[in-house]
């Protein structure tokens, strides 16, 4: 059985929410700052085109690192084009940023930190600008001992290269760290494959998708998490 020294999390919708269809509310905004004759529905519509090659390209390593402030700003460009909007694709990715940066932790976040804190080493590793993860660590109640950002390192999970950087970094084994995130591939997938054990949470009882490897450990909030990494994460 391992001995866990160390836990790493993911950030957004596992420390802070961040749900489905929240950034909305940001192109409302953008559509009211700008004065765009458009529909929010229409925005977000031809921007989430982009956002999905994004999503499906970034992990190809023949492809240039792409941030995600460039690709969002893609969105907008082309989302402008599409609709014949006279928009400002820099001024609305700020504005993206600034609203993705203030995130609220969930109820239980900062309290289930301050007790994985007393025994283990945390850290934060996420697929994020530090342009909006920094500010938003900031809100919460609790700091980490490292922190490293997608941006900072030029890779997506759920390639192991990003796993390994940080524990380069902590100077811990795999064998040793636990892994916590809300995504089967991202962090699941990805941490498992580095070597470390992984601990979904899954707060919506999502089902779990046959093609990657079965969660060993599923927690449905960050509150059960000191219990079952005091057992050792048993396989």
């Amino acid at each position: 059985m391992p001995q866990i020294t160390t836990v790493i999390f993911d950030m957004y919708e596992t420390l802070v929410e961040n749900p489905p269809g929240m950034g909305k509310s940001s192109f409302s905004k953008i559509i009211e700052q700008q004065s765009l004759n458009t529909s929010v529905d229409n925005l977000w519509g031809n921007w989430i085109r982009a956002e999905t090659e994004f999503q499906n390209t970034r992990l190809n390593p023949d492809l240039p690192f792409q941030s995600y402030f460039s690709a969002w700003k893609s969105g907008f460009e082309l989302s402008f084009s599409t609709l014949d909007l006279d928009g400002d694709p820099q001024a609305a990715t700020e504005q993206f940023f600034r609203d993705v940066s203030r995130r609220a932790p969930y109820p239980e976040t900062n309290d289930a930190i301050v007790e994985v804190q007393k025994r283990w080493t945390t850290a934060v590793l996420s697929n994020a600008d530090d342009g909006f993860l920094l500010p938003n660590l900031e809100l919460l109640e609790v700091g980490f001992e490292t922190v490293i950002t997608s941006e900072q390192a030029q890779i997506y999970k759920p390639r192991p290269e990003l796993f390994e950087l940080i524990l380069t970094q902590l100077g811990v084994s795999p064998d040793e760290t636990a892994y916590v995130g809300d995504r089967q591939l991202e962090d699941v997938f990805g941490s498992t494959n580095a070597g470390m054990h992984a601990v979904w949470v899954n707060r919506n009882e999502t089902p779990v998708n046959p093609a990657l490897p079965t969660p060993v450990h599923q927690i449905s909030s960050l509150l059960a998490l000191p219990k079952i990494l005091a057992s050792g994460l048993a396989s």
